[in-house]
C-alpha cells in the first residue's frame, strides 16, 4: 500500500499570510517599521518580522507583564511544553484571564504565533530567542543531547531538544547527594544559572562534581557550569517567574488639596511668564552675541542669571523657554547676536494666559535639553545654552511618558525616582535615564505645568492636546488662565516710598510696576519700591511728572503721598538736564555766519547736520563724506584728527576708504537682515517639521491590499515546482545579497532564491529546529547542494549542523543562493 505524505505544520510566514487584512493592519499599526519602506510581498513582510532590528523595535514598546508572558511562552517552547494561556498562567503566576489578554496583544504583533488553534497554543516568533539573551527569565539553556553534541541552535534559548537527548533530572536530589549540593543548586535557581566551580574548597568542589555527573549542571568550560532550563524550572517548581506586576509600580503617597496644586501651578506660571518678559526685555536693550560653534557664552549667561535674580541652571531653563516659543533667536547680523524676534512684541502685549500658554506650548513641542547646559560633552568641551547640538529626537516622546505617569496619580506628588519606575515597568528595555526624568520635572515645575510635584491642569490641557480643537491657541489659553487668580488693579502706595499690589496685578498695573518700580518681595502680595532710578525709567519711556502721578493715582485708592510726589516731580526737574546723542563726524568754524549757512543749506540736509553751538556743527555722515559734500558746496574744508591736527591727504584718503567700507559693509548686512525671516527658531532648537507622511489605519490598508495583490500574482506566476527550478539559472548564482532579483511568491515546500525570504526560512528553521536544503555558489561560482540544520544566524553569516557529513558549516549569507525546506518523510 502505497504511503501517504503527511501534512505539513505551518510555518511562522503562512501563519502571518493566513491573517486577516484587518489583523495585518493592526500588526502594522503596532509596528509601523515593517510598512518603512514598503514591502513588495507578504512574504517580505513577515521575513521583516523575523529581523533582529525590528524585533528589538518591538520588544522596546513591551512592558513588563508582556515581556514576562513572552518569556514564558520562549521558555515553555524550549522545554516542549504547550504554551497555552492556561499553561503560561501557571508558568507566572498571573491569572489567565491577564495572560491571554497578554497573549492576544503579543499575536497582534506577530511576536507569538500558534501554528493551529489558539487553544493548542502559541509559539514565540523567529528570533525571539535571540532578541532576548540566552538566559530568557534567568533561565539556563535547554540540555544538550547525549555524546557532546550540540542541541539545536546550539542549546540557544527557543530550540527544541531532539529525539535522544538525555533524561533530565528534576529538582529532587538523591539522598547520597554530596553535602552542599543542594545550597548550590538554590543559588543558581532563580538566576543567573551559570556559576564559577570552586577550586579552593574541597567539599564544594565535590559537590559541583558531583551535580555535572548526575545531570544537575552543565560544565561549559574548565572553570564554569551553567544550569539546564529544565531543571532550572523544575527548582522553581514550573515557574518561569518569581513576581509579575500586572500593575505599574505608583507609590502610595499623601495626596495634595486640588487648590494647593492649582495655586501653585499658577505661582509658578505667572513667575515663568515674568522671568521670559524681562529676558526679552533685557536682550532687546542689550542682545548676547553668538558663540562660533553657536550657542550662548558662559559670561552672558551669567549676566542674564544676575538680572533675572536666579541662579545658571534656572536661567539656562528660561533662555531655552524663550527660544522655543520662538521669542529670541539668532538675528543673522554681522556679528550675530540673540535678539527678541517679531513675535516678541506682539507676545509682549498678549494677557498672562495666552502668553503662560505660548511658552507652554513652545516647551511641549520642543526637543531641547536644558539640563545638559553646563555639562561636558564626549569631547570635553562645555554644553551652552542655544547650542545647536542640544536637541535630541527623542525628548517630545519623553516628555509625554513623563507626564503621563504623573496623570497615574492624581494629586500625588511623585520624585524622579518614582517616574523612572514606572517608566521601567512601562518599557523595561528601553529605560530612560533619571537625569533626563529629573530635567523635565523641574522645566515642567518651572512652567508651572505641575503644581508641588503634581500633574496640574494646565498639564493636564498640554496632554489632552493631541485633540485638535484643544490644541488650539485661544482653547490652551482659556485653560491655563482657569487656574490664574483673579487680577487686582489696586497699588496701596505708603508714605516710605513703597507700595503694596494684594494679589495678581492687572496688565496695565503690571505695567506700571515694571516700568516706575523695583520689587522688594513677591509672594501673595508684591511689594515694591519708588527710587529716582525706577522714576526716571517711568520719564525715560516718554512720561513726564503729571502723566506719572496720574497713573499712580488711578490705581491706588487713597491719594498720592507727598515724599512720592516729590520724589517724582524733583526726579522729573533733573531729568534732560544732561543730554547725549551720536555723531559720526563734526564742521567747526571761527565764523559763525558761515556755518549758519551749512546748517541752513536744503541741499545738504541728507548729512543731518545739528548745530550745537555757533561754531559747531554735527553731522551722522562720516568725516570723508561730509568732507567731499562740503567741497562740492565750494566750501574747502580739511579733515582733523582726534588730537585737532590736519590729517595729510594720503592719511585723510586711507580714513575716508575705511569710512567707506564700513558703510558698504553695514549697508550688505542691513540687506541681509533685511531678506531674513524672524522666525525665532535656534538650529536644532527641535521646532522642525514633523513628517507629512502619515501613518493612520487607511494607508496600513492599501499597503495589505498591495501586498494581497502581489501574492495572488506571484502564486499565479510560480505554478507547482517552478520556485525549486529557480535556481539552476544565472539568477540563482548572485546570492542572496544580490537583494530581491528572486521571485517572491511563496516558496511553500519548493523553497525560495529570494533574498529576504530565505533568510526568513532559515530563521524558522533555526526555531523548529529543522532540516533544509542549502544552495551554495562556491568561490569558482559552481552551486553546492546541502542538507543542513541551521544553527544560527548572526553577523552576515550561518552557522549550521551537516548530518551527512557530520560536521558544521559555516556559510556567508551572500553566498547563499537558495534555501528549501526539507520536505517530511514519506
Amino acid at each position: 500500500m502505497a504511503s501517504s505524505r503527511p501534512e505539513r505544520a505551518p510555518t511562522y510566514s503562512e501563519s502571518l499570510r493566513q491573517r486577516d487584512d484587518a489583523a495585518l493592519v493592526a500588526l502594522l499599526a503596532r509596528r509601523p517599521d515593517l510598512a518603512t519602506p514598503s514591502p513588495s510581498t507578504l512574504l517580505s513582510l513577515a521575513a521583516r518580522a523575523m529581523n533582529r532590528t525590528s524585533l528589538e523595535r518591538a520588544l522596546a514598546s513591551l512592558d513588563e507583564l508582556a515581556l514576562h508572558v513572552l518569556e514564558s511562552v520562549l521558555v515553555l517552547d524550549s522545554v516542549g511544553t504547550a504554551a497555552t494561556a492556561a499553561a503560561v498562567a501557571r508558568a507566572t503566576g498571573v491569572d489567565r484571564t491577564t495572560v491571554a489578554t497578554t497573549l492576544g496583544q503579543l499575536d497582534e504583533r506577530a511576536l507569538v504565533w500558534s501554528p493551529g488553534p489558539r487553544s493548542a497554543g502559541f509559539r514565540p516568533a523567529p528570533g525571539i530567542a535571540e532578541v532576548l539573551g540566552p538566559h530568557p527569565a534567568g533561565l539556563g539553556p535547554v540540555d544538550a543531547p547525549p555524546g557532546g553534541a550540540s542541541a539545536p541552535g546550539g542549546g540557544a534559548p527557543g530550540t527544541r531538544p531532539q529525539d535522544g537527548t538525555r533524561a533530565t533530572p528534576d529538582g529532587d536530589l538523591p539522598d547520597d547527594a554530596p553535602p552542599g549540593a543542594r545550597a548550590i543548586l538554590d543559588a543558581l535557581a532563580w538566576g543567573p544559572p551559570v556559576g564559577l566551580a570552586p577550586r579552593s574548597d574541597p567539599a564544594a568542589r565535590r559537590a559541583t562534581e558531583w551535580l555535572v555527573e548526575h545531570g544537575y549542571l552543565r560544565a561549559t568550560d574548565e572553570r564554569h557550569v551553567v544550569l539546564p532550563r529544565e531543571v532550572g524550572l523544575a527548582l522553581r517548581g514550573g515557574r518561569t517567574h518569581q513576581d509579575v506586576r500586572t500593575t505599574p509600580p505608583v507609590p502610595e503617597v499623601r495626596e495634595l488639596p486640588a487648590a494647593t496644586v492649582d495655586a501653585e501651578s499658577a505661582s509658578a506660571g505667572i513667575e515663568a511668564v515674568r522671568l521670559v518678559a524681562r529676558l526679552v526685555t533685557l536682550w532687546t536693550e542689550h542682545p548676547p552675541g553668538v558663540l562660533r560653534a553657536g550657542g550662548l557664552g558662559v559670561r552672558d549667561l551669567r549676566r542674564a542669571a544676575v538680572a533675572l535674580e536666579v541662579d545658571d541652571p534656572t536661567a539656562a531653563a528660561v533662555v531655552e523657554l524663550a527660544a522655543a516659543a520662538g521669542l529670541v533667536a539668532d538675528d543673522g547680523d554681522d556679528p550675530p547676536t540673540f535678539a527678541p524676534t517679531l513675535a516678541a512684541e506682539d507676545w509682549l502685549d498678549d494677557d498672562l494666559g495666552d502668553r503662560w500658554a505660548t511658552l507652554a506650548r513652545g516647551w511641549w513641542r520642543s526637543r531641547r535639553t536644558p539640563w545638559l547646559v553646563g555639562s561636558r560633552d564626549e569631547k570635553g568641551a562645555l554644553r551652552a545654552a542655544l547650542d545647536p547640538e542640544l536637541w535630541r529626537p527623542w525628548v517630545p516622546r519623553l516628555r509625554r511618558s513623563v507626564l503621563d505617569v504623573l496623570a497615574l496619580a492624581p494629586g500625588r506628588p511623585l520624585a524622579a525616582a518614582d517616574v523612572v519606575a514606572v517608566l521601567r515597568w512601562r518599557t523595561p528595555r528601553a529605560v530612560p535615564p533619571e537625569q533626563a526624568v529629573a530635567g523635565l520635572l523641574r522645566e515642567a515645575a518651572l512652567l508651572g505645568v505641575t503644581g508641588a510635584g503634581v500633574l496640574a491642569p494646565p498639564g493636564r490641557a498640554l496632554v489632552a492636546g493631541d485633540d485638535p480643537a484643544s490644541s488650539e491657541p485661544a482653547v490652551l489659553g482659556a485653560a491655563f488662565e482657569a487656574v490664574l487668580p483673579p487680577e487686582v488693579d489696586d497699588l496701596l502706595l505708603q508714605g516710605d516710598l513703597t507700595g503694596i499690589v494684594p494679589g495678581r496685578p492687572s496688565r496695565a498695573l503690571e505695567r506700571l510696576v515694571e516700568v516706575a518700580a523695583d520689587v522688594e518681595s513677591r509672594g501673595a502680595a508684591t511689594t515694591v519700591r519708588f527710587t529716582a532710578e525706577s522714576v526716571l525709567r517711568a520719564l525715560d519711556r516718554g512720561a513726564t511728572a503729571d502723566e506719572l502721578l496720574a497713573d499712580l493715582a488711578s490705581h491706588s485708592r487713597t491719594p498720592v503721598p507727598q515724599p512720592l510726589e516729590y520724589l517724582v516731580r524733583d526726579t522729573a526737574r533733573r531729568h534732560g538736564r544732561v543730554r547725549v546723542g551720536t555723531a559720526s563726524s563734526y564742521v567747526r568754524a571761527e565764523d559763525p555766519v558761515l556755518l549758519a549757512g551749512i546748517a541752513e543749506d536744503p541741499a545738504l540736509r541728507g548729512l543731518g547736520l545739528v548745530l550745537l553751538a555757533p561754531t559747531v556743527l554735527v553731522s551722522s555722515a562720516p568725516a570723508g563724506e561730509l568732507q567731499e559734500v562740503l567741497r562740492a558746496r565750494g566750501v574747502p574744508s580739511v579733515v582733523e584728527g582726534p588730537d585737532g591736527r590736519v590729517l595729510v591727504a594720503e592719511r585723510a584718503g586711507r580714513r575716508d576708504a575705511t569710512d567707506g567700507a564700513g558703510s558698504a559693509r553695514r549697508g550688505r548686512v542691513g540687506r541681509r537682515t533685511a531678506g531674513r525671516s524672524r522666525t525665532g527658531v535656534v538650529p536644532g532648537s527641535g521646532a522642525r517639521a514633523e513628517d507629512p507622511a502619515g501613518t493612520g489605519e487607511q494607508r496600513f490598508a492599501d499597503l495589505v491590499a498591495r501586498l494581497r495583490a502581489a501574492d495572488a500574482r506571484g502564486a499565479e506566476q510560480a505554478g507547482p515546482g517552478r520556485a525549486g527550478e529557480a535556481g539552476n539559472g544565472a539568477a540563482r548564482s548572485r546570492g542572496l545579497a544580490a537583494g530581491g532579483g528572486g521571485r517572491t511568491a511563496d516558496p511553500g515546500p519548493e523553497g525560495t532564491s529570494d533574498p529576504v525570504a530565505a533568510l526568513g526560512l532559515l530563521r524558522e528553521a533555526i526555531a523548529d529546529g529543522a532540516m533544509v536544503w542549502l544552495e551554495v555558489v562556491g568561490p569558482t561560482g559552481s552551486p553546492d547542494r546541502r542538507r543542513v540544520r541551521p544553527l544560527t544566524l548572526d553577523a552576515g553569516r550561518l552557522r549550521a549542523q551537516d548530518p551527512a557529513r557530520d560536521a558544521e558549516l559555516t556559510v556567508a549569507v551572500h553566498r547563499i543562493a537558495s534555501v528549501t525546506p526539507d520536505a517530511p518523510p514519506r
